[in-house]
């Protein structure tokens, strides 16, 4: 049995209540509340494999509003004792998913300013979201693969949560036809 993991109902809109051979898990936004959730799920029951998927602002003007892979996952909204930023102090700095893809960078605020993406940048990510590195963390720690696949719902730059309110059901189509390809279901 699978996991499907999406931090928002939305992001699962286009998908069927019931897909097969997956359970359904959805965590709530923010790195606290997706770790909560998904120790939850994973300290109840064993899973072969977890599949997150989810909307993405992409920081990288290279990336296009497609779905993206997720290779590895940083955190942009952490310090450690010596003022690194996008070091924590006691966290891996890069969480690897063993996938060729996109870096993302994970913090908990929304990013919709060029001022905050000229910070995260130079990180080395090119989209941001509020949940895949507690998702992947979480996952190591139980020692169960998980993949992260998102979709491109906004360039993170001013106003870019009106532009995610106006995508998020286009991208949950895109993620939902990725899944039915990839998987068979």
């Amino acid at each position: 049995m699978k996991l499907l993991v999406a931090a928002l109902e939305a992001e699962l809109v286009a998908f069927p209540p019931e897909l097969d051979g997956f359970d359904r898990l959805v965590t709530g936004p923010g790195k606290l509340q997706a770790t909560y959730a998904l120790t939850r799920a994973l300290d109840a029951r064993k899973y072969d494999e977890i599949l997150v998927v989810g909307t993405a602002g992409a920081i990288d003007a290279m990336l296009d509003g497609d779905v993206h892979e997720i290779d590895a996952a940083i955190q942009h909204d952490v310090t450690d004792i010596d003022g690194i930023v996008g070091q924590h102090v006691s966290l891996p700095p890069r969480m690897e998913l063993g996938r060729e893809g996109v870096t993302i960078a994970t913090g908990d605020q929304f990013v919709d300013d060029a001022e905050a993406v000229a910070v995260i940048r130079p990180l080395g990510a090119g989209l941001v979201d509020m949940e895949t590195y507690a998702y992947v963390w979480v996952a190591a720690q139980f020692g169960v693969p998980i993949r992260v696949i998102k979709a491109v719902s906004d360039r993170a730059q001013d106003d870019a949560i009106t532009d995610w309110r106006s995508a998020v059901t286009a991208c949950s189509v895109q993620l939902r036809d990725f899944v039915l390809a990839d998987y068979g279901v």
